[in-house]
């Protein structure tokens, strides 16, 4: 070949090149610019369709207090962590890692309409919007309360099946205002807020999981009515003030089968190494087992407790593992669930994977248990590596007193056992 060919075919190499290029860049889409004309920041009021012709509201903020806009609910004098805002043309979308779903919205002027959905798209998602600037939650007609119904309420919620569940109701109102919880022996309904309309009240709440809906009415005379709403259908309950009202003894429900002291097993953790009560790192020490899951809102609570607590007494001769039945087992997601898990609450205890959340597959996986009621189940051992003690389920800090309660009884049953 002379240079003359060959500088022509070297022409027509780049000359094919260049077009292949520009032709390719046009077929690309263009990129998503930010949709500057709209701050997401501020507070909103959000509000579900559950189903047709039922909504149920919400609150949350949209604050950069860190470098990146995240979402925080609001309930009561609740403020709980939802996830990083992310923006992008004419979409928002919140990524809610404790619960795997994220709200996905469409900006349409200063309000947002979109979907809570599972981040892998499975399942039917909950149609939600929202209104910027707006800080209420339930719309009242300006009705006053007959009433202040503030207090303490034995109630019994209505089975289908026949098995009603007792329950403590705990409220307090400030004019037509009101916020409470329902204490169950499985744990609380967490932080509730509404208002009360004459007889009436309204009553939800939601965290990233899916939204909580109570409505009924309260008489004079002490009695209350209403009913849990939900998209499954709903469970109605009622009951009587009464200042005396109690649950049975948390510590008695769940105990240990007749011939046993301890428990024996050996779960992996996420990285599959297994870990026992056997293991030389709990030896002479005082073991705190919680039974849990990152999807339970009850074992978040307790995470929030047990996480900052373990950090200020491993010193003391103290140990924790989080024994965690998940709803998928596959690896992938099992170990993205419990990191996540581990980031929120900055957990420094081992976790381990024993299955999944069903009552009978807990009973089995740890088979010296007898009557296994509820998520999370914190169970504590002494130095000898035997149960001293278990308490079914957890009372939050939307309890209250019940709360400082349980965080007194702890504290003082652990004292007692490292001086053993």
């Amino acid at each position: 070949m002379n240079i003359k060919s060959y500088f022509i075919l070297l022409f027509a190499f780049t000359l094919s090149q260049t077009l292949q290029a520009q032709t390719h860049k046009k077929s690309l889409p263009a990129p998503q610019k930010l949709n500057t004309a709209f701050v997401s920041n501020g507070k909103w009021r959000g509000v579900f369709e559950i189903k047709p012709g039922v909504e149920v509201p919400f609150n949350f903020e949209i604050t950069k207090e860190t470098d990146k806009p995240h979402l925080v609910f609001l309930n009561a004098e609740e403020r709980f962590e939802g996830g990083i805002v992310r923006q992008t043309a004419d979409s928002l979308l919140v990524p809610l890692d404790q619960f795997d779903n994220e709200l996905a919205f469409k900006i349409s002027g200063d309000s947002l309409i979109g979907t809570l959905r599972k981040q892998d798209h499975s399942g039917t998602p909950l149609a939600v919007s929202a209104t910027k600037g707006k800080d209420y939650r339930f719309k009242t007609t300006g009705k006053t309360a007959t009433a202040d119904f503030s207090g303490k309420y034995d109630v019994t919620f209505k089975s289908p099946a026949g098995k009603d569940e007792n329950a403590v109701g705990l409220f307090k109102q400030e004019g037509n205002k009101i916020s409470g919880t329902f204490l169950r022996i499985t744990g609380d309904s967490r932080y509730l807020e509404g208002i009360v309309e004459g007889n009436d009240f309204y009553l939800s709440s939601f965290i990233g999981s899916g939204p909580s809906y109570y409505k009924g009415s309260f008489t004079k005379d002490g009695t209350i009515t209403g009913e849990v709403v939900s998209a499954r259908g709903n469970t109605p309950f009622s009951g009587k003030q009464n200042e005396n009202a109690a649950l049975p003894d948390a510590y008695k429900l769940t105990y240990l089968k007749d011939g046993y002291k301890t428990l024996d097993f050996s779960f992996p953790d996420v990285n599959g190494r297994k870990i026992s009560l056997s293991d030389e790192k709990f030896k002479n020490k005082v073991v705190i087992l919680t039974i849990t899951g990152t999807w339970c809102p009850n074992c978040v609570d307790e995470a929030s407790f047990i996480a900052p607590w373990y950090k200020e007494n491993r010193k003391r001769g103290v140990e924790v593992i989080g024994i965690h039945y998940e709803r998928q087992l596959d690896s992938a997601y099992v170990r993205k669930a419990l990191n996540r898990f581990r980031e929120k609450f900055d957990i420094q205890y081992d976790q381990v994977i024993a299955g999944k959340p069903d009552k009978q597959l807990v009973a089995e996986s740890l088979p010296a248990l007898s009557n296994f009621l509820s998520f999370p189940t914190t169970i504590i051992i002494n130095k000898k590596g035997e149960v001293a003690q278990i308490h079914t389920g957890y009372s939050g800090p939307a309890t209250g007193k019940y709360y400082t309660d349980f965080v007194k009884e702890f504290n003082t049953e652990i004292d007692a056992l490292l001086k053993e």
